[in-house]
């Protein structure tokens, strides 16, 4: 397996493109932000009053970072059009240096949850459609092999974040997706809906959340829609980070770090035991062992926390992990060599 960087170029290009587009996002501060606290952590939000009514939107977890973008609302605002070529500048270059593009069923996807909040509240992209954005954190070329879809788009999100964040998309997934020829697709016994498959295609759209034993459906009211629950999910999306989708000047999205990522992939391929999802377990490995090299190389603390946590967190964790690196044995020489 050999690891091509993307050039200097495109590397910078890409950061530059992920800032403007975080300072896009606090140029939309309309009123003051307020601080909330919850089971020790900081929330902020945008309190502003419309007509006699006080709204409160939900900006993201108190970071430095988001302060001092927040802070400097009023002078980003004003940088607004001069931001926007620049933006339009840069996804322009990054084609140009082999950035893998959304198609445009996908991209128009992502843009419209982006600009209802779905990611804002806690929504998380995962499965293939994040791995193809690790090629920006990453700086890394990705092939067609390593890119090949199931299928699906998937999104996660915490049920107890939805549900304490006391904020709501300004347009749900359902209303979208019809919007672009999704049907909704019921659960077979409660008839709850949570995926939905393109009319004319085989593209499935499935919304997911961490479980802690039985795996059932719940709701998640930040987002408007109901979720499967899976058990290990929680780990995958704890502490996600900002990408951006190479769709038009840019989507600003979120996904699950890479090194946990990668790690999760080693446990979902042991649960894919039948035969219609060998091809999956097969794609879980080839991603995970790509990762882990990349990681190893240039993130091994990272990853060495990622995989030490994973571990420790029980039997069946570290039986799944064990029957999938039994199968790896260059990753799990890698992985070895950071304990």
């Amino acid at each position: 397996m050999t690891i091509r960087s993307h050039s200097r170029t495109a590397q910078v290009a890409y950061q530059e493109l992920l800032r403007l587009h975080r300072d896009e996002a606090a140029s939309m501060l309309v009123g003051s932000v307020e601080e909330r606290r919850r089971n020790g952590r900081v929330y902020l939000y945008d309190k502003f009053r419309i007509g006699t009514e006080m709204r409160a939107v939900y900006l993201g977890e108190a970071t430095d970072e988001l302060r001092a973008r927040l802070a400097q609302a009023k002078d980003l605002r004003d940088q607004s059009a001069e931001r926007k070529a620049a933006m339009g500048r840069l996804a322009r270059v990054l084609r140009a240096e082999g950035f893998v593009a959304a198609d445009r069923e996908t991209g128009s996807m992502l843009l419209a949850f982006a600009r209802a909040g779905v990611f804002r509240l806690g929504g998380t992209m995962i499965g293939t459609g994040a791995f193809a954005l690790y090629q920006g954190e990453l700086g890394v070329q990705l092939g067609l092999d390593d890119l090949a879809q199931t299928g699906d788009i998937d999104f996660a999100s915490f049920q107890k974040l939805s549900v304490a964040l006391e904020d709501q998309v300004t347009e749900t997934p359902d209303q979208i997706l019809s919007a672009l020829k999704f049907d909704p697709v019921p659960g077979v016994y409660d008839r709850q809906v949570w995926k939905w498959r393109q009319s004319s295609g085989e593209a499935m759209v499935e919304f997911l959340t961490p479980a802690f034993g039985e795996e059932t459906v719940k709701p998640l009211p930040a987002l408007g829609v109901s979720a499967q629950g899976l058990n290990y999910l929680n780990y995958l999306i704890a502490e996600p980070l900002q990408a951006v989708v190479l769709y038009r000047s840019g989507v600003l999205v979120q996904v699950p770090r890479p090194e946990r990522y990668a790690i999760h992939k080693l446990i979902v391929a042991d649960r894919r035991r039948d035969l219609v999802d060998r091809t999956k377990s097969r794609k879980d490995r080839a991603q995970a062992a790509f990762l882990i090299k990349v990681l190893a190389q240039d993130r091994p603390d990272d990853l060495a926390d990622a995989y030490v946590d994973a571990l420790s967190r029980g039997k069946r964790w570290r039986e799944r992990i064990s029957a999938s690196l039994a199968l790896m044995p260059d990753t799990d020489a890698l992985l070895r060599q950071l304990l």
